[in-house]
């Protein structure tokens, strides 16, 4: 079968999404309705502002479906009409068995982790903050448990020293897509076959889980080792970001560099020349704090902050 009159739904909501849709697009394929998140108020003026999909799906000519609830009648009734062959999911909610198992060919997820690694909400980010040094993308079919359906593809991808969740996902998303085409085409023409997911690819690994990001997540524990901390500011860069505190407010810290030596502070506390740099005893050493945001001020470089900061005093 041509993959092209495969009658595929396609579910997404953020940036990420895009990509995806965008690659199925210019392969040609069908995509006869997208499902989205509903408009939500953002902004100070709390203006109705689209889904990052939405706005895709719209400039593309596409029909857009935004239900509240994704059990209502009306929503099933539209879906169903729609006579998919095929449905996609990327970064969306979780669907019930309903509108999961509706098209004959099932949906396909595309999950931004080497599944069974980092199941769950955040799977970048934990592969960051753990220090991974690679990763990369899985095509599977949903089932009842979450993201343990059968792998369809995977496509590996390295992970920086220095890089952050956001930079690993910007080139995620792309590969994402690309491989997402990869499966379609192979499911259409029979040459994929799926595998179920092993729980323990080797007996030296254990399995990482992905929760989501809670904000106790995200504080910084200065007892730990500068390694640790560096991939904990990098793993939650650019967003939600990781924090601690500076003379009792709260202080977001983006990216930061690692200086292993004794140090000669107490874990926890902040040393700075008054210009240049701004660190924080750990228990190896010191993590410098490179580009931070103070509660009430800007985003901004640790030395314009410092300049800043001489400039109030």
């Amino acid at each position: 079968m041509d993959y092209k009159n495969l009658r595929i739904v396609f579910m997404g909501t953020p940036e990420f999404a895009v990509a995806s849709l965008e690659a199925l697009v210019k392969a040609g394929c069908q995509v006869v309705g997208v499902v989205t998140a509903p408009d939500k108020p953002a902004g100070r003026g709390m203006k109705l502002t689209e889904s990052a999909v939405k706005k895709y799906a719209v400039e593309q000519g596409l029909t857009v479906l935004q239900p509240e609830k994704l059990k209502n009648p009306d929503f099933i009734a539209e879906l169903r009409a729609l006579q998919a062959d095929l449905q996609i999911v990327v970064a969306f909610r979780m669907l019930p068995e309903m509108v999961w198992n509706m098209p004959p060919m099932g949906t396909i997820n595309v999950h931004g982790s080497l599944l069974p690694q980092y199941r769950g909400a955040a799977p970048i980010n934990w592969a960051v903050i753990n220090g991974e040094k690679e990763t990369g993308v899985t095509t599977f079919k949903l089932q009842h448990e979450i993201d343990t359906g059968n792998i369809l593809l995977q496509a590996t991808m390295p992970i920086g020293e220095e890089e952050t969740a956001g930079q690993v996902h910007d080139r995620m998303k792309l590969l994402g897509a690309e491989t997402l085409v990869q499966t379609i085409k192979g499911l259409a023409d029979n040459t994929l076959v799926e595998q179920p997911q092993t729980l323990h690819p080797t007996p030296s690994t254990f399995l990482q889980h992905a929760p989501k990001i809670f904000t106790e997540t995200c504080k910084i524990d200065w007892s730990k080792a500068a390694g640790d901390i560096h991939n904990l500011v990098r793993g939650l860069s650019p967003f939600p970001g990781a924090f601690t505190f500076l003379q009792d407010k709260l202080l977001k810290v983006y990216s930061s560099q690692v200086e292993l030596v004794t140090p000669g502070h107490a874990m926890g506390e902040a040393v700075s020349d008054g210009k240049r740099f701004l660190k924080f005893a750990c228990s190896n050493g010191y993590v410098h704090v490179l580009e931070i945001q103070l509660e009430g001020k800007k985003r901004m470089m640790v030395g314009d902050f410092l300049r800043g900061r001489r400039e109030e005093g």
